[in-house]
């Protein structure tokens, strides 16, 4: 037993433990099958002729991506770690992405398909539109995947702290982040959606993009500074 213990965390030749690159393998493939709905959406004809190797493609390259990232941790020490979070924030957007166009497919099918003028609510200058609530729902999903990944393997804060303070911390984190996520993601779908020939549902996945990198850029700043600070190696 502690023989197969010590082979799952021995050091490899590169950063990182084969548990980090099983980590990355399973990741690979959970980003695999998450980005067929999205492509289907964005763009069919790359899904129609790519949609077999898609997922096996990303099961391999994630964990190669992953020893490249550890060489260049050599003489960037930060990389390693950041790379992991890239990992994640990847999966995390696919995850919100996903989310998102089964709600907007939903509301399709529903004769209600979403609109930039569909408002949920108004509250003086504020206005949250249906896409903005959709958004929010899917963000929210992302995030609780973003907590339990980057707890575990990127900044590996299993026990770093109690868990009651260290959730409050990653929620106010995450709570500015989503108001940035979601605050971005709306601007560039209500101002940019007539600019080309995109259908709505495609100007939806641009404007979550969008948001899912500047909530992205917050997020890892937060969660390494603030939230598992004690646990950064």
């Amino acid at each position: 037993m502690n023989t197969m213990e010590t082979q799952t965390t021995t050091t490899l030749p590169v950063s990182g433990t084969r548990r980090d690159y099983l980590f990355g393998m399973v990741a690979g493939l959970i980003i695999g099958v998450l980005i067929l709905p999205v492509l289907k959406t964005a763009k069919p004809s790359l899904y129609d002729s790519f949609a077999l190797i898609i997922v096996p493609l990303f099961v391999v390259l994630t964990p190669l991506g992953l020893v490249v990232a550890s060489l260049i941790n050599r003489r960037l020490s930060f990389v390693w770690q950041l790379s992991k979070f890239g990992v994640i924030g990847v999966m995390n957007m696919l995850v919100d992405l996903g989310v998102l166009a089964f709600l907007s497919a939903f509301a399709d099918q529903s004769a209600a398909p979403i609109s930039p003028e569909d408002t949920w609510f108004r509250f003086l200058a504020f206005t949250v539109t249906y896409y903005s609530l959709y958004k929010g729902c899917s963000f929210i999903v992302a995030n609780i995947n973003s907590y339990l990944w980057n707890k575990n393997w990127t900044f590996e804060a299993a026990a770093s702290k109690k868990v009651g303070a260290e959730f409050l911390e990653f929620f106010l984190v995450s709570v500015i982040g989503f108001i940035v996520n979601v605050v971005i993601a709306s601007f560039v779908f209500s101002s940019f959606h007539q600019l080309s020939s995109l259908s709505t549902s495609q100007w939806g996945l641009v404007g979550a993009v969008s948001g899912s990198f500047v909530g992205l850029a917050w997020n890892f700043i937060g969660y390494k500074f603030i939230v598992f600070k004690k646990a950064v190696k």
